[in-house]
């Protein structure tokens, strides 16, 4: 099995069969009939794969999404550093307790600018995902977080945070180590940090894992990328009491890019190529710099006590509601259907008898 075809997601079968026939059609051209002109019959297929690819991502569905932000393929946080970012420094170690390989940061330049970039990490193996622990960090993933975000506070350098985790790590010992704590203490800090923050959500964006690192003056998430409360499977496993309900659940929760844009808790949704990252690295890397390199000319150029001032009122705008006024609370508490009604005049009516 070739490493395509490995990790080929169902709703992309159409497309592998298609690209299978192709590089047959290359390797073996003598198979075929002579009147048939090869060249015309690969230009057709290579038209046909076009075209399924624009039926295919035009139209995914919001479980299928997530399926493609869970893809092993798609770039991680590493990827992006090394694609990006230049002259990158690993930093290690929360003083504290231990070095979490989950949570990576450290000094880099974009395009000249110097900044401090953190974020999660998953593995591309067994072994790598075991080291990383699966892109979950522990507490002490967040510690090291904070420190580095406060080592680039006191150097001026703003923080570039990069999202791609399932959730923080849910075990025994990270609830000992109090990981409550750790997300909440570094959500409280990245709200005062006294330099700009930009955040990408560049794969999976679950629940407090991803917001511990997540609290930015600018949050941008790729095209395929999910940022949620809950992950799809857990949402459908307590409402629906069945796992089996996770794409209704992914549906519901409005967790992918253009949902999140259009409630207006990310400032800019990224496009990836037409497949997706796990398709073209390179391209998506390029685009997410280009987003960066933006959002951060824009930031450094606001003054620093305005900048907190943007980034408290943005976060204090989130769960927007409209209470009613008094009189149409009293208006619409006063109305009864006529069914109610009946209801109502039956229970006097016993009464009186």
């Amino acid at each position: 099995m070739s490493e395509g075809m490995k990790y080929q997601l169902e709703f992309e079968k159409p497309l592998a069969e298609l690209q299978k026939k192709l590089d047959d059609l290359r390797k073996h051209p003598e198979v075929h009939g002579l009147n048939i002109k090869i060249e015309e019959e690969i230009q057709q297929i290579q038209q046909k794969i076009e075209e399924t690819k624009r039926q295919i991502y035009s139209n995914l569905t919001a479980w299928q999404r997530v399926q493609i932000a869970r893809h092993p393929k798609r770039p991680y946080t590493l990827d992006y550093i090394r694609g990006a970012f230049k002259d990158f420094i690993e930093l290690h170690g929360d003083r504290r307790f231990a070095e979490d390989k989950a949570m990576v940061g450290g000094f880099a330049t974009l395009e000249g600018r110097k900044v401090m970039v953190i974020g999660t990490q998953k593995g591309r193996d067994t072994k790598e995902n075991i080291m990383r622990n699966f892109g979950s960090a522990h507490p002490e993933g967040y510690r090291k977080a904070l420190r580095l975000m406060k080592l680039a506070e006191k150097f001026g350098l703003p923080v570039i945070s990069i999202i791609d985790t399932a959730g923080a790590y849910p075990g025994i010992g990270a609830e000992e180590r109090h990981i409550a704590e750790a997300i909440a203490v570094n959500l409280r800090e990245m709200m005062v940090l006294e330099v700009p923050i930009i955040a990408a959500v560049v794969g999976e964006g679950g629940s407090g894992g991803a917001l511990g690192i997540g609290v930015a003056d600018k949050v941008l998430i790729l095209e395929n990328a999910y940022y949620s409360v809950i992950s799809p499977e857990g949402c459908a496993a307590i409402l629906w009491k069945n796992r089996s309900a996770t794409p209704n659940a992914a549906e519901a929760l409005k967790i992918t890019a253009n949902e999140l844009y259009k409630l207006g808790l990310v400032d800019e949704v990224v496009p990836e190529p037409i497949d997706g990252a796990h398709n073209d690295p390179e391209t998506t890397i390029q685009n997410l710099k280009a987003a960066l390199i933006k959002h951060l000319d824009e930031l450094t150029k606001i003054p620093i006590k305005l900048l907190l001032q943007n980034r408290y009122s943005k976060y204090r705008s989130y769960g927007r509601f409209k209470e009613p006024d008094a009189a149409t609370a009293e208006s619409e508490s006063s109305k009864t259907s006529p069914k109610q009604d009946d209801q109502i005049n039956g229970s006097i009516t016993q009464q009186q008898q």
